[in-house]
């Protein structure tokens, strides 16, 4: 047998600081994650400079425990791979300084990795045999995506958000209700509670034909019914509501990518991304992907959120194909990865 491909790969795009280390880009050695929702709790969102202030203290430190889970040394890796962008430029120059030193000292590889490849590819952690052509719906904090992809790192933009992200819609409204950080988990518990057809939340649907997403008329929507309420000193039964606001943003995006898998006669559908772990979101792609007799994948719920083992996975690939990066690797907060 010949030596195994390991890569250590390090992701601190955000609010979370991980580091895993992948043979092959199949077997997971090490996965470590260490979560600052704790420190930004307080604040109703992440605040960049702490962020970047607890990646510069933790990632050497996992580093090492990431090592010593796997039970290897410096030596067995055959490169570093690094999410640079996009995400809060601060928090990226920590892992991509952090990685482009190991590489050079080490003289290894250096990978830069998209963060939205990134999620794209913790998919292959589990599923083996995913076959192309597919139809990848990307929905997170900051970006919702609906792409083809055609092959590895063969990427077609079908359409995009023009304005908020899910993730970023979800974290705006409980904030508004009250519930916390982040908004997302907290939102989809309480939804359950409540009757989806209560309130009427609006659908921008943006035209016949368009694979496009807006939520920021849906997000005003939520936030005007709320102070409408408050003033008239109405009672807010807060789980119709989430289960309204929740029922408005799964229409949207479950509809638009069965139209697009129809369209472009796309049997394989693919979830990605932090909003991925939606419950509601599975459950109905699910059931339609089931009438349709179409393939769906999406991670496991550790896969979804922020974590290096889906940076090593997607370095995997680009080091076989021999993408490498530069030393003049840089952060890049607006990177995109559709031309």
């Amino acid at each position: 047998m010949g030596q195994k491909e390991i890569i250590l790969a390090i992701e601190t795009s955000c609010d979370e600081t991980a580091v895993a280390i992948l043979a092959d880009g199949r077997d997971l050695l090490a996965n470590i994650v260490s979560s600052q929702i704790s420190i930004h709790q307080k604040y109703g969102g992440v605040v960049p400079e702490l962020a970047s202030r607890h990646h510069l203290e933790q990632v050497n430190r996992l580093i090492v425990l990431a090592l010593e889970e796997a039970g290897l040394d410096f030596s067995s890796l055959r490169a570093i791979a690094v999410t640079y962008g996009p995400g809060l430029v601060g928090a990226l120059l920590i892992g991509v300084s952090t990685a482009k030193a190991l590489a050079y000292s080490l003289n290894l590889p250096l990978v830069g990795v998209n963060h939205l490849e990134g999620h794209i590819y913790a998919n292959w952690l589990v599923h083996r045999h995913i076959e192309f052509p597919l139809l990848c719906l990307i929905v997170s904090g900051g970006h919702t995506a609906l792409v083809q992809m055609n092959g590895h790192g063969r990427y077609e933009l079908l359409g995009q958000t023009q304005d908020d992200a899910v993730g970023e819609a979800y974290d705006k409204v409980a904030r508004a209700m009250g519930l916390g950080y982040p908004g997302g988990p907290l939102i989809d518990r309480l939804a359950k509670k409540g009757d989806e057809k209560a309130i009427h939340f609006p659908r921008a649907w943006l035209g016949e034909n368009s694979y496009n997403f807006s939520f920021s008329g849906l997000k005003t929507a939520v936030l005007n019914y709320l102070n409408h309420a408050r003033l008239k000193g109405e009672e807010i039964n807060d789980a119709d509501l989430a289960a309204g606001f929740q029922d408005s943003i799964m229409e949207v995006l479950v509809e638009k990518t069965m139209r697009a898998a129809r369209s472009r006669g796309l049997k394989t559908i693919m979830l990605a991304g932090g909003v991925a772990a939606n419950s509601l979101l599975r459950e109905r792609l699910q059931t339609r992907c089931d009438q349709e007799q179409r393939t769906l994948y999406y991670p496991p719920l550790d896969f979804c959120t922020d974590n290096g083992a889906m940076i090593a996975c997607s370095g995997y690939y680009h080091f076989i194909q021999g993408h490498l990066s530069s030393w003049y690797l840089n952060a890049i907060p607006n990177l995109r990865l559709f031309s």
